[in-house]
Formats: structure tokens, sequence, C-alpha cells
């Protein structure tokens, strides 16, 4: 058996190898050549999985270390016998850690105060939900606009785009990327936002529209941005009007990462009978994953110093600005931070 897998995946190395041949590559540069003797296929969003890939290959699988599948045809897998797994929820907590964290950092630098301001999340599944709790433990009134769940569980809880955006002062994207929300932050998007309205896109770069985006930047109060449209060739004039730009690492956390490759490595495992790895998880550093932080009692400033004495999201934002030329090596070399686990505010 043999798998080729994107050597930027930690905790990968080592785990295959007493059960298969294992090709590591860069996987930007996976091609035709390099899967067609493959088995199973190990990778995250930078490799497009579809019939100009695979085709003619005897790949069986393809699982992806990460929470989307966007960069995967699944239509064209199912239909020529190839399991497409992914890491739904993996770095659910690395997001709302990023989220939070860049929201409390603008607000300080821009001396918003956040008391009852309404927090507008589209897209609630496993980042938007977390998103949500919190949100409403610490004060926030949440508006939620998720069309498939409002379609599967009824209205209720979920209100449409246009009263989430009239609504809300801060509009955070946590949306998967289809035909449907390809581009749907466009300039009829953000004309109905609120004056002075916090926009944070951290779920894909597609779902934006740049040039919506920069014209809107005079109504806005804040851009925070860590997804971005033709990376790694992002649009420099917009990174120079927001608040907050990172290179694509709100997920890059080291729970997270060993979440998305155990999921990877399961999804392969069952799918050639290798029990051994069925339960597989990376072994931990305690000091790495995570710390607890709790909310209770204090105001705006103390939380931001408790969110940003975990994670200095700043030094992210300087190093993208300082080399964002180096956009793709900032992202496969990140050193990923600890995150937090939120205690209930009351």
């Amino acid at each position: 058996m043999k798998i080729t897998a994107d050597r930027y995946i930690p905790f990968l190395k080592g785990v295959f190898e007493p059960y298969a041949e294992v090709v590591y590559k860069d996987g930007r540069e996976i091609g035709p050549d390099d899967v067609r003797d493959s088995d199973a296929l190990i990778v995250r969003t930078r490799t497009r999985c579809g019939r100009e890939l695979l085709q003619g290959s005897r790949v069986g699988i393809v699982a992806s270390a990460t929470i989307g599948t966007d960069h995967i045809d699944t239509g064209w897998c199912a239909a020529n016998g190839i399991e497409v797994a992914n890491a739904a929820g993996c770095n659910a907590g690395g997001v709302l850690q990023y989220v939070f964290t860049a929201l409390y950092t603008v607000a300080s630098s821009r001396s918003i105060n956040l008391k009852g301001k309404t927090l507008g999340i589209i897209g609630v599944g496993n980042v938007g939900s977390l998103i949500d709790t919190m949100a409403s433990e610490l004060g926030f009134r949440t508006l939620r606009c998720d069309p498939p769940r409002a379609e599967r569980e009824g209205p209720e809880g979920f209100c449409t785009l246009e009263e989430l955006l009239r609504g809300s002062d801060i509009v955070t994207m946590h949306t998967w990327l289809d035909t449907a929300t390809r581009g749907m932050a466009d300039s009829s998007f953000f004309s109905l936002m609120r004056e002075g309205a916090v926009f944070i896109n951290a779920s894909r770069g597609e779902v934006v529209s740049d040039d919506a985006l920069k014209q809107a930047r005079g109504h806005l109060g804040a851009i925070i941005l860590d997804t971005w449209n033709n990376e790694p060739d992002i649009d420099r004039e917009l990174l120079s009007m927001t608040d907050i730009a990172t290179p694509h690492i709100a997920g890059y956390t080291f729970k997270g990462k060993m979440n998305g490759s155990s999921a990877a490595v399961r999804a392969v495992a069952r799918h050639f009978g290798i029990e051994e790895l069925y339960g597989y998880y990376p072994e931990g550093d305690p000091d790495k994953e995570s710390v607890d932080l709790n909310f209770d009692g204090i105001g705006q400033e103390e939380i931001r110093a408790l969110l940003t004495g975990v994670y200095d999201i700043m030094e992210d934002d300087r190093a993208l600005r300082e080399r964002i030329g180096e956009f793709e090596s900032l992202r496969s070399g990140y050193d990923y931070r600890k995150e937090f686990n939120h205690m209930s505010h009351n």
C-alpha cells in the first residue's frame, strides 16, 4: 500500500510507515504522477483534488486534515468510488480564540464599548455554534443566519441575512464555501451593515468580494481578515485597509492540528482496516495544548488582557504586513499556538 501525504501535516510522520510506503510532498506540488500508484491521499486545503489530479490513479480515499472540503470535487470522487473524509470541527476552538481575541483587541485600539452589542454569526456549524455560546456568556446579543440549518430545524432561533446585517454591530463569517456562499459578501451585503460595524472573515476568502469590501471601508468600523481571495497572492490594497490581517491561521492551534491529523489518520485506517490506528491520537504536550480562562466578573479590558496573554494576535498581523510575499511560508511554518478553554461568564 502506498500513501501520498502533504508534508506540512503535523503529527503524521511515522504513523503509517509500519503499514505502508508513505511519500511526503508539498501539498501545492502534488500532481497526477505522484498519486497514480497511490492508494490514499492525505491533504490540506492546498491540494486540489478532482478529476485532473485523480483520474487514472488507484486512490481509494482522500482524507483532508481540515474542516472544509471545497478543495475536493466531492461529486467526482463519489462518482468514481473514491471516499472523501474531512476533519469537521477540528479547529473550532482555535477559530473561537481568534475571533474573540481579534474583536477585543480591535475594540481596545478603536475605543469601542462592546457592552450590549449584537454579534451576527453567518454560518452556525461547529465554529459558529461555539462562538454563539461564548458570545452569549460574555453578554452579547447574538443573531444567527444559517439557511440550511433553519430549513432542517425550523426558523426559530435563526434570522435572514438581511435581518442579521441590519441588526448587528459585529458580523463574523463562518460559512462553508459553495455556489451559494461564493462572493456573498458583495456591495449589497456591505450596504446593509450598520455604520461603524465590525466585519470579521475567518472562513474562506472567496465568500467576500474584495472590491466591495474595499469600497465599504469608510462605512465600516473595523475589518479583521484571516482568509483571502487568491491566496497566497492576496490583495495588498485590501491588506492596507484592515485593522487586523493574518495569513489564514485562525485555526492553527496545537490542539486543533492534533484533532485534524488524528481525524485523517483514523479515516484512512478504517478505509484499509488498520485496526491499530482506529483510535489514533497524537501524543500531546499539555503545556502547548490549552489553558483555562475564567471571565467571571471582569470588564472588557481585563478580558482583552486574558485573551492576548494567551495569544498575541498582533504579532501575526505584524508578520504578514512585514513579509507579505511570504504568505505561504508564514502559514506552513506557523508555530502552532496554545488555545484557551473558556469558562462560563455569569
